[in-house]
């Protein structure tokens, strides 16, 4: 399996849940980031084209049968997205590997089936959600009700690109929102999939509509004085923007920004248990995942040894291209990734910091925007490879004293999404977990269970995905007061 035997071309976007000519003529070319030849071409939304979106989703949400749905109802539409996942996940991987290089091994998992996990569990959430509740006021009885927000902007990144749409999607649309599905111009071809389950799925009209475009109608859009709410997952510096964007109209905003994720193992780890759990989420999506596990914490009384022991995991490594099965790390998704890599590898030498393996483009790898997987020792956290986050697969190896210094190390971040613990003690590992600043975390493992709350501390930004925290986000809250002895009937 090696490369798109086709170009992939469409000539339409999918605006208010129907296929139509662009207005304008612009055109995204899709640049495979193995060969770095063309593999796509789609049309490039204009800000006239975000205006007939928008304007769509604001008839269906005022007007349209949507949000006056029946929650079964609206089940049933989300349960036929969420069944055309698992029936065509293997093309979503494969379409999402060729784009931005995720080894297909592990694409199938997190980029395709990791999103129709998502649809199913927010159908869950949804079912159990409490959309009315009756309450003691001091005044008197009162009915709070929760409300669907509105108009959704829904603004989703290039490294996992359906599990993302999938964490904004499904629960604005089962909340009775509608939406607009802004997708990043290196990975489009997947969300014309994503738009065909939709149209077959039954949707109304205008409820969703999903446009290819850079950043710049990215901001047209979150701006846009119809939206009511915007869903954006990406950099700090795009969030601080979509923030200020947004608050010219008093916007809602949910924010899933980066991250700098610290795993600490003790020193009572198994070290062959620690290297086989971190490794593959150090190194995830070839380093560029918010919550990969990119500072890996060891104490001084056993540095040496788990030097040694993730140096040579991260050098077996299977470097190559996206679509074969037996690659474990793929290229970065964009010439400028590579380089910003090499760049920080370079920075990361001169601030005093010692390569432990990988540090150059693959040998092996005569074009590609590739980075060998690079481990760094003798790191300090006060060194920027330590505390920018670099997206791309360079990770950091530091020393610690003692446990307090680990949790005081994992804490000394500007960002807070993400961490584990590594511990043959698992009372003392949730203590640890307990400790440290930050949105999601775990003891002996990593994972992200999709019924609970996802997001981040500091920097790593605001409001939380997924589970009935991340349900909430999509609604407002209404407070209806009650005559004096009022009893339902």
């Amino acid at each position: 399996m090696t490369g798109l035997t086709e170009l992939v071309e469409h000539g339409q976007l999918f605006i208010g849940g129907e296929f139509t000519d662009p207005l304008g003529t612009e055109v995204i070319e899709v640049i495979s980031p193995h060969t770095e030849q063309v593999i796509g071409r789609v049309p490039h939304a204009s800000e006239g084209d975000v205006d007939r979106a928008v304007a769509a989703a604001r008839r269906a949400f005022d007007e349209g049968p949507w949000p006056r749905m029946g929650l079964d109802e609206r089940i049933a539409v989300i349960t036929r997205i969420k069944d055309a996942f698992a029936v065509r996940h293997e093309e979503f991987a494969r379409l999402i590997s060729a784009q931005n290089g995720t080894p297909y091994s592990s694409s199938v998992m997190v980029q395709a089936l990791a999103a129709m996990m998502v649809w199913d569990s927010a159908i869950t959430v949804a079912r159990d959600f409490p959309y009315e509740e009756r309450r003691d006021g001091v005044l008197g009885p009162l009915l709070v009700r929760r409300e669907p927000v509105g108009v959704v902007a829904a603004v989703v990144p290039w490294n996992v690109p359906q599990f993302t749409a999938a964490a904004k999607l499904a629960p604005a649309l089962l909340a009775g929102c509608t939406a607009v599905l802004k997708v990043s111009p290196e990975t489009p071809l997947d969300a014309y999939v994503l738009a065909e389950i939709a149209e077959e799925a039954g949707l109304p009209p205008g409820v969703l509509s999903i446009l290819p475009a850079d950043r710049e109608v990215s901001e047209y859009l979150v701006g846009h004085r119809d939206v009511d709410k915007v869903s954006f997952t990406g950099s700090v510096a795009a969030g601080r923007r979509v923030m200020e964007v947004a608050s010219r109209n008093l916007t809602r905003v949910t924010l899933e920004l980066g991250g700098k994720s610290a795993a600490i193992i003790l020193p009572d780890a198994d070290l062959e248990a620690a290297v086989a759990g971190i490794v593959p989420f150090a190194w995830m999506i070839n380093g560029q995942a918010c919550v990969a596990q990119t500072r890996i914490l060891a104490p001084n009384s056993r540095y040496d040894e788990m030097a040694e022991a993730f140096a040579a995991a991260a050098g077996a490594l299977r470097v190559g291209d996206p679509l074969d099965p037996t690659t474990e790390l793929g290229p970065l998704v964009a010439r400028r990734q590579q380089q910003r890599s090499l760049d920080y590898i370079k920075l990361g030498q001169e601030e005093g910091a010692k390569i432990l393996t990988g540090g150059n483009r693959p040998p092996s790898q005569e074009r590609g925007w590739y980075v060998e997987p690079t481990l760094f020792g003798s790191v300090d956290n006060s060194m920027r490879i330590a505390r920018e986050e670099i997206f791309g697969p360079v990770i950091c190896l530091i020393p610690y004293e003692d446990e307090a210094e680990a949790v005081r190390i994992a804490d000394d971040s500007p960002y807070g999404l993400s961490g584990s613990v590594w511990t043959a003690d698992t009372e003392r590992g949730i203590d640890v977990a307990r400790r440290v600043r930050t949105g999601t975390y775990s003891v002996n493992t990593f994972s992200l269970d999709m019924l609970g709350p996802f997001g981040g501390y500091k920097n790593s930004g605001l409001g939380r995905e997924f589970g009935p925290e991340g349900y909430g986000e999509f609604f407002e809250h209404k407070m209806i007061h009650l005559p004096a002895g009022y009893r339902e009937a």
